[in-house]
C-alpha cells in the first residue's frame, strides 16, 4: 500500500527529474542518498537531545563513541541536513552535499565507499528543492516512515529503470510473502543475491510486527556482485535501523560468508537462467554438493547455494524461473535426490506481471532441513490470485499475502485461529486511512488514493469468503489451489515441482479465459520445451559420436 506521504513526495521528485536532463538511473542513487541523508539526521538529533539533557550537570564531553554506543550515525555540522538546507544563496550545493557524504563515511566506517557523491550533476535549483521537499517529512514520534519512503522509491525507481531496475528490486509483496512463509523470528538470515537488501528489510519488518526488536533479533549477510547496488543495500539496512554484513561478490565463484550450513533462513531473488557460469571455476566447491548441471544455465546452482547454506533446522524461500521445476539432464536427478532428502517443503505458482521488468510466470521454492513432512510437499496455485495495479503490473494485496501464508500454516499444523482479526485490523486500518483522505476538496491524487483503500478493502472480503468455504474446518486440498502431494505421486510425474501438475484445475463457471496471459503461459512452455530439445540434441550428438568411436 502507498501512503499518501510516500506518493506526494514521488510525485515532487519526479517532476524535478522530468525538468532536469538527468536520466532515471543518473537521479535515483543521489535521491536516495538524500532520503538517507535525512533519516540519518533525524536519528542524529534525536540521540544528540537526548544525550545532551542527560549531560547537563558533567563535564564530560559528548563525543562521536556515544553515538556509535547508541547504534546512531554520527554526523559533523558540515553533514547536517539543517546545514545544506540553509546554506546562502550562490553557495555550491552539489559540492556541499558530495562533502558531507564523505564527512559521514569518514566518520562511520561501516558506511566506507557507500554513499553517493554524485550530487554535482543536479543544478544548484533542483537540489535546494529536493532538499526542502524531503525536509517537510513530518516524523510523527517515529523514524519508521524515512524506511517506507526509502522503499517507496526503490520500487519507482526500478519500474522506471526497466532491466537494470530489476536487477536490484524485487516486487515488495513477492518479498512479504516469501518472509511470511519462511517466518525469520530469529536466527541468521543470507541473500547471496541480495540486491538493495529488500529481503532484509521485510524480514525485519516481520519480526517488529511480532513485538521484538529486529537488530536484536536478526543478523543479516549478503552477497552481491555490483558496486552501485551494493551500496544502496548498506542505505536500506540503515535507514531501516538494521545492521548487516553486506559484501560484493560474484556467489558463483566467491562464497565470502562461508555459507555451507551457517544459516537460519537463506531468502533469495536471483537472477534467472544465467548461462556462461565457468564450470572450472566452480567444481569442487561444498555448495554444490548434489551435483552440477548438465548445461550451462545455473539455476540449479543457486538452488544447491541456497540449500547448502541451511542449517539443521534452517528454512529457505526464494523465486526461481518456471522452467527450473521440470528441468532435464542432471538439473532432474539434483531435483530428485532433493526431493527424496525431504528438501522441499511448499511450492507456490506465481502469475505473470508481478516483476517490472519481464512479464513471465515464475515460482516460490521453499526448502526445510527440518525433520517434519519429508515424505510430502504442498503445492499451491496462486496464479489467480492477485491485485492488478495498472495495465502492466500486479502484486499480493496483505489480505491475499495472508491468505496464502496461511494456508501454509495451516498445512504445517501452526495456530491460524487469529485470522479474521488480522484481517479486520487491516480493513480498520484502511478505514482510517480513507478517512484522513475524504473531504470536502479531494485532489486527483486524493480521489487515486482512495480507489486504491477500496480496491485493497474489497480483496479483504473476498479472502474473508475464501477462506470461510475452503479452510473453516482445517486444512484441505482444494482443486485448482492447493494439495499435499506424497514423495511417490511427485515420482510418478518423473519428479517434476510445477504445482500445475498436482492441484489440478477448479471447474469454470464461464468458458472465458484472459488471451494474454494464456499467451504468455504458452510461451514459458515453448521456452522450456526449447531447452529440452536443446538438451536431447546434444545427448543425441554424444551418443553418435561414442557409436562412431569418435
Amino acid at each position: 500500500m502507498n501512503s499518501q506521504t510516500e506518493s506526494r513526495l514521488w510525485a515532487v521528485a519526479n517532476q524535478l527529474r522530468a525538468n532536469s536532463k538527468l536520466s532515471a538511473a543518473q537521479y535515483s542513487t543521489p535521491v536516495l542518498g538524500l532520503i538517507f541523508l535525512r533519516h540519518a539526521d533525524y536519528k542524529f538529533t534525536k540521540k544528540q537531545e537526548e544525550l545532551e539533557g542527560s549531560n547537563e550537570n558533567s563535564r564530560r564531553t559528548v563525543g562521536k563513541a556515544d553515538y556509535h554506543e547508541a547504534g546512531v550515525l554520527y554526523l559533523p555540522e558540515e553533514a547536517r541536513y539543517s546545514y545544506l538546507l540553509n546554506l546562502p544563496e550562490g553557495h555550491n550545493i552539489g559540492e556541499a552535499v558530495n562533502t558531507a557524504m564523505k564527512l559521514i563515511e569518514d566518520s562511520n566506517s561501516e558506511l566506507k565507499d557507500t554513499l553517493p557523491k554524485s550530487y554535482t550533476q543536479f543544478d544548484d535549483d533542483m537540489l535546494i528543492a529536493l532538499l526542502k521537499t524531503f525536509s517537510k517529512i513530518k516524523v510523527n514520534g517515529g523514524g519508521d516512515i524515512f524506511g517506507k519512503i526509502y522503499e517507496y522509491f526503490l520500487g519507482k525507481f526500478a519500474m522506471t529503470e526497466g532491466q537494470k531496475g530489476g536487477e536490484f528490486f524485487t516486487p515488495t509483496s513477492l518479498v512479504k510473502l516469501i518472509v511470511e512463509v519462511i517466518e525469520p523470528f530469529h536466527g541468521k538470515i543470507f541473500d547471496p543475491a541480495c540486491g538493495s537488501g529488500g529481503m532484509f528489510v521485510q524480514s525485519g519488518n516481520f519480526v517488529e510486527k511480532n513485538n521484538k526488536v529486529a537488530n536484536v533479533e536478526l543478523s543479516c549477510y549478503g552477497q552481491e556482485k555490483t558496486t552501485a547496488t551494493v551500496r544502496l543495500g548498506k542505505m536500506n539496512l540503515a535507514v531501516h535501523g538494521l545492521t548487516g554484513d553486506i559484501k560484493e561478490a560474484n556467489t558463483f565463484y566467491e562464497d565470502i560468508h562461508n555459507c555451507v550450513g551457517k544459516f537460519d533462513f537463506v531468502m533469495a531473488n536471483p537472477p534467472f537462467n544465467v548461462s556462461g557460469v565457468d564450470y572450472e571455476k566452480v567444481k569442487g566447491d561444498s555448495r554444490w554438493n548434489i551435483g552440477l548441471p548438465s548445461t550451462d544455465n545455473a539455476n540449479y546452482l543457486w538452488i544447491q547455494n541456497f540449500w547448502s547454506a541451511l542449517n539443521e533446522n534452517g528454512r529457505a524461500g526464494f523465486v526461481m524461473a518456471n522452467s527450473a521445476a521440470d528441468a532435464r539432464g542432471n538439473e532432474s536427478s539434483i531435483r530428485e535426490k532433493m526431493i527424496k532428502a525431504g528438501a522441499v517443503d511448499v511450492m507456490v505458482a506465481i502469475g505473470p506481471n508481478f516483476f517490472y521488468t519481464v512479464t513471465l510466470p515464475c515460482t516460490l521454492w521453499f526448502l526445510d532441513r527440518t525433520e517434519e513432512r519429508k515424505d510430502e510437499v504442498l503445492f499451491i496455485d496462486a496464479r489467480n490470485t492477485f491485485r492488478q495495479i495498472d495495465r502492466a503490473h500486479r502484486e499480493f494485496s496483505p489480505a491475499q499475502i495472508e491468505y496464502i501464508s496461511r494456508i501454509v500454516r495451516l498445512y504445517r499444523g501452526e495456530d491460524v485461529s487469529d485470522f479474521y482479526d488480522v484481517l479486520d485490523e487491516q480493513k480498520k486500518e484502511l478505514e482510517e486511512q480513507k478517512e484522513v483522505l475524504e473531504g470536502e476538496k479531494l485532489s486527483k491524487e486524493d480521489k487515486e488514493e482512495i480507489n486504491q483503500l477500496n480496491d485493497y478493502i474489497k480483496t479483504i472480503e473476498e479472502v474473508r469468503t475464501l477462506w470461510k468455504e475452503n479452510f473453516s474446518n482445517g486444512y484441505d486440498d482444494i482443486p485448482g489451489l492447493c494439495k499435499v502431494a506424497k514423495i511417490s505421486e511427485i515420482e510418478e510425474q518423473g519428479w517434476t515441482l510445477n504445482p500445475g501438475r498436482y492441484v489440478g484445475v477448479e471447474e469454470a463457471e464461464e468458458d472465458d479465459f484472459d488471451f494474454k496471459e494464456r499467451l504468455e503461459e504458452y510461451n514459458e512452455e515453448l521456452q522450456t520445451l526449447n531447452v529440452e530439445a536443446k538438451e536431447l540434441e546434444e545427448q543425441i550428438e554424444l551418443n553418435v559420436k561414442k557409436l562412431l568411436g569418435n
